[in-house]
This record gives structure tokens, sequence and C-alpha cells, in this order.
């Protein structure tokens, strides 16, 4: 049994900054007897702890696993720079937060892939926590390293050093999982084979990969029996009830405040978003659940925010009367209720009319491209007079901070729509009333499993020309306006679609000293260029290549439910400006989700009843 002694966790507290990062202890963290409990696991979001703490998919895990008598699940997140050194120089393996024992004496490490650009910071753990990085070379001895989250729907980019990963929602397939561990615990090869036949489980090793002279996907084919030619993604029929009881932190972290998941799915089919595809169908939690989660995050964690999450939190279909019953029990509490994710429309109005008066918050609002012929291209549909009126709506109600996201790059863009985005901005500045604008952009990243993932990315000399219009047309008008880096944008574009052989690069990236690449002063694009260099291969051939709608691409094994014919119905839908409605308005699109048990339509029909 390896465990970090106290007096030698003193002496490493004492030279880095922020020591609350790997104290532990937090106030209801969960600390079971090592010794008495057979199966130890570390779950990782491979990010610094502030914004890992923020991560909705830990607390889930931890909770349902802790909750099986013979598992305890601690946490461990991605050392920032001053720790790294000190445990390199001391030669200190890493080590959970509720117990300190060594990452190495666990036996599964479980990551959450969220954002392309930590992979690095997944193999740079593995090494400070000294596991070989690659799968191939891990041991019976070694812990199981697992995957899920997000960026797992097209897994190949990190094949190479994960054991399995989890496709889809793990709230029902990590107790399966654990019924094959405890059967096969010591036999890795058998472990993974008996794995490999539950729904949602993808081994990568059992999977072979060709491909063509020019470089694309010429097959991807099953190795032994046991290995399926499509995983289904897994869904879960009913959510459980929502975390209540999360680990508080010592320290502030990026949402520093309650956060309760009141549906999960999006069914108004953006055609650019990845989450609005691969979280379908709609599943919505009752009001009693919900307002049980607020009183026992007041009760249990002291919180006086609780946000309600969703994709799209004015979606959910008793908002109104669900808003008006927490404003009611809690009058006079100091309790603030938040939404992130409002749309512009009327029922955002609604909600916001129910929020309590905390003006110093900045509403978010995403129209996404500023001309209306680029919002039927990417199924936004929203007219320039409902964006001038709903903001107008919402300054006369005294909010005085706002912030918008926009798009560029996207497909058919005109330097004239380009231009929209700023007089847009203008109409708004003349709207009259004294508030603070921000204008944010982001670069489009064609996703897989949406509409988009046969798109080129644009490059940096096409970006460039944009930037310079809003960069001058945006201070003219005298907000404050912010960008992504087209250099950061193209790695993650490339990492998103890429292949199996990307591990390479990867691997090369981080040796290079690649690391916390999410982070603006971190990344070096050099590095990355010259990995993708050492390999052969090219971040062009991924990012800013258009693909074929018969190419078979990386992720084609993958099945989320949103089917590939439904997919490029919509792609061809996006160059005729073809508008496809919400199906929860009354018409359903065969997305392929009518697969799931019943339909989204039956489902949602009977929420609403």
């Amino acid at each position: 049994m390896l465990k970090l002694k106290m007096k030698k966790l003193d002496n490493i507290l004492i030279q880095v900054s922020k020591p609350a990062r790997y104290a532990g202890g937090e106030w209801n963290s969960i600390v079971k007897k090592w010794k008495t409990t057979s199966i130890r696991i570390v779950l990782c979001y491979p990010e610094v702890y502030e914004i890992g703490m923020s991560n909705m998919a830990l607390p889930i895990l931890y909770e349902i696993l802790n909750y099986q008598p013979d598992v305890l699940a601690e946490r461990v997140y991605a050392p920032w720079i001053d720790m790294e050194t000190v445990l390199r120089k001391q030669n200190i393996p890493l080590f959970s937060l509720e117990s300190k024992h060594l990452l190495k004496e666990f036996d599964i490490i479980g990551f959450s892939l969220g954002y392309e650009l930590t992979y690095t910071n997944v193999l740079n753990i593995l090494d400070l926590a000294q596991i070989p990085l690659f799968s191939s070379q891990r041991e019976n001895s070694h812990p199981l390293v697992i995957a899920g989250g997000s960026c797992a729907l097209n897994p190949e980019p990190m094949a190479d050093f994960i054991d399995l990963f989890v496709i889809g929602e793990g709230e029902e397939i990590v107790l399966e999982l654990l019924e094959v561990f405890r059967a096969y615990r010591g036999n890795k090869g058998e472990l993974l084979r008996q794995a490999a036949r539950l729904d949602g489980i993808y081994v990568p090793s059992f999977y072979q990969v060709n491909y063509r002279k020019d470089g694309t996907v010429n097959s991807i084919t099953p190795r032994i029996p046991e290995a399926k030619p499509r995983i289904q993604r897994r869904i879960v029929t009913k959510l459980p009830p929502p975390v209540a009881k999360p680990v508080v932190p010592y320290t502030e972290v990026v949402f520093d405040r309650g956060n309760i998941e009141i549906q999960r799915g999006c069914t108004q089919g953006c055609r650019f978003c990845q989450a609005g595809m691969i979280y379908r169908p709609v599943r919505e939690r009752s009001q009693d659940e919900i307002m049980d989660a607020v009183d026992k995050l007041s009760k249990y964690c002291g919180y006086n925010e609780v946000s309600l999450l969703s994709l799209s939190t004015g979606d959910y279909s008793a908002i109104e009367e669900l808003m008006a019953k927490l404003s009611y029990r809690y009058r006079g509490d100091n309790l603030t209720l938040s939404s992130p994710s409002l749309r512009l429309n009327s029922a955002a109005i609604k909600l916001i009319d129910l929020l309590p008066s905390q003006r110093k918050i900045t509403l978010t609002f995403a129209p996404e491209a500023g001309s209306e012929r680029l919002r039927r291209v990417i199924n936004k549909s929203i007219s320039e007079e409902m964006i001038l009126q709903m903001l107008a709506a919402v300054l006369d109600r005294g909010w005085t901070n706002l912030k918008l996201y926009f798009m560029v790059g996207l497909p058919s863009e005109t330097i004239d729509d380009v231009r929209s985005i700023v007089a847009l901005v203008a109409k708004i500045q003349r709207l009259k009333r004294k508030f603070r604008l921000r204008i944010s952009t982001s670069i489009l990243i064609p996703k897989p499993h949406t509409p988009f993932q046969w798109l080129a990315q644009e490059t940096e000399e096409q970006l460039f020309p944009k930037y310079d219009i809003l960069k001058r047309g945006l201070r003219r008008e005298r907000v404050g306006f912010s960008w992504s880096d087209p250099k950061a944008s193209q790695i993650e574009a490339a990492l998103s679609r890429g292949d199996r052989r990307l591990g390479r690069v990867i691997y090369y990236a981080w040796q290079l000293g690649c690391k916390f690449d999410a982070l603006s002063e971190y990344f070096d694009y050099q590095k990355w260029f010259d990995s993708f260099k050492e390999c052969g291969l090219e971040p062009s051939f991924y990012a800013n290549r258009e693909r074929d709608l018969d190419e078979i691409l990386p992720w084609e094994h993958i099945d989320v439910g949103v089917t590939p014919e439904f997919l490029k119905r919509e792609y061809h839908n996006l160059w005729q400006e073809k508008e496809t409605l919400d199906c929860h308005q009354g018409k359903c699109h065969g997305c392929g989700l009518q697969r799931w048990q019943v339909s989204c339509q039956d489902k949602y029909n009977k929420i609403l009843r």
C-alpha cells in the first residue's frame, strides 16, 4: 500500500501556489477505508482543480460509485506547473485527493474527456503517476485506464492510451462494467473481452483500422468475435435524481455555485452543435426532484446561488411554474437562481422575469451569426427584429450587462455576413439604454456526429480579413471584443475529427512539453505543427479539408443514435438555407432516435400530460 505521508505532503504544499488544489478534505468529500474496500477507482477531469471541480460528470459518477459497498471513488485533477515541478524533482508519484494514495495503486483510473485540447494533460497525468502511457505497455498489475465524455464519441485520437471507452451516458453502464471487473479482475485480456460484449463499451485494441493511399480511412474492422461492428451510445431512459450533496471546494472555482441539471438533450437542431445531436432525446426531471435538490444544496453545501442547467433551460416544459415555485419557497432567503443557457425568444423573457433581481449578473445570448440568411444556414432562425425586441425588453427590465456570442467561418459565409455582425451591434447600441455590451467570437469547429462534420474549417488566411473587419467595426462601436486563436482552433478541429494516427502526434506534442493547451498562455502551435510533421501528417488534412459524403469517417463505427442519413439531409438543407423545425413543434424529422424504445415526440407528450 503506497500512500503519501502527511509530513511529506505538508512539505510539498508550502512550495506551491493554491495548496487547496491538492489538500483534499473538502466538505462532502467521501473517504472510505482503503484496506476493506475491494475496488478502488480514481476519477479525473484532466484540467486544473478550479476547472475540474466545475465539471458535471464527475460528481454524478462519484456519487454512484461510492454508493456501492465494495467500491471507493476518489478524485484527481491535473497538477499545476509548480506542483508538477515539485513532484518530478522529488520523484513523488501523483496521488488522489481523498486518501493521498498513489494513482498507480488504484484498480481503475477514469478520465472524463470534454475538450480535445486536454489530451496532452491525460498523458501528463499518467506519466506523473508513473503509469505507462500506452495501453499496450500496461500489464495486469497496472490500473485499468478508461475514458468517457463527449470527446469519447470520436475515441480514435486517444485510442493508443485508453484501455476502454464508455460511449454515451455512464449512469447505468458504469455499474455493468463493475460486474465485469469483479468477475475478471487480474486478467486484463479476458476483462476487456467481456467488457466489449456490453453495449456502449469500445475497446480500441480489438479493432483494425486500415487507410487508403490518400490518407483517408479504408476500413474499421473488429479483430475478435466479442467486438461489435458498431458501438451504440448508451442512453439513460430516466434520469436519476440530481447530485444534491456535491463536494464543496475550499478555494474559488470557475463555477462556484450549486448546479442542477433540470433536463438533458435538445431538439432545436442547430446544425453546428454537437451537444444538440449527441445528447438526444430530451428527458426532463420532475419539479419535485428539482426542488428537493435545491433544498439539499442549500442545506448541505451552503450555496446561495443555484444554476438550473440544460442545453436550453427555457425549453423545460414547465419552467415558469418551476421558477415561480422556487421564488416563492425561497423568498427572503437570499437565494439567487440563474440559468446560463437562454435563447433569444419570448420564453427567455418570461424566464428572465422570474429570475431574482440580481442586475449585476451578465446575461448571455448567442445569435451565432449577424445575418438572417446565415442564421437560416445553421438552423437558428431568428429575425433581426426579434433580436432587437428581445434585447430591448431585457434592458427595459433593468439588466445592464449583456454578452453576445457569434461564430465566424460558417459555411457559405461572406464578407457581408461578417459586416452584418457589426451592423447588428450598432443597432443594439442605438437602443438608447445605458448598458455594457461585450462581443465574443469563436471559429467554427466542425464536430463529429453533426451535419457540419464533412465541412472544411476555414484557414487562418481566410479568417484574418474577417477578424480585421470585426476589430475595426466593433472598436468604432466601443464594445468589448474577444476572439479565438485561429491556430488553436485548427489543432482543436484536427483532434476533433482525427483518426488513430493522431495518437503519435499527441504523444510527440506531450514530449515537446505541450500541456494545458486550452489556456492561451501555454498553447504552442509550433510544437503541435512539429509533432504533426514528425509523424508525416498535416493538421490541415484533418481541419481544413472538405470530406466527401461517402468518405468513411474515423468515428464511423460509433452509433450515437442520430443516423448518418439524417445528418446528410441536414447537410443538404444547410446549403439550401432550409429550416428544420424543432420536432417538439409537432413533426418528427426521423433523426434516428425513434429506434430508441419510443419516439422523442411521444416521450415529450407524456411529460406535458
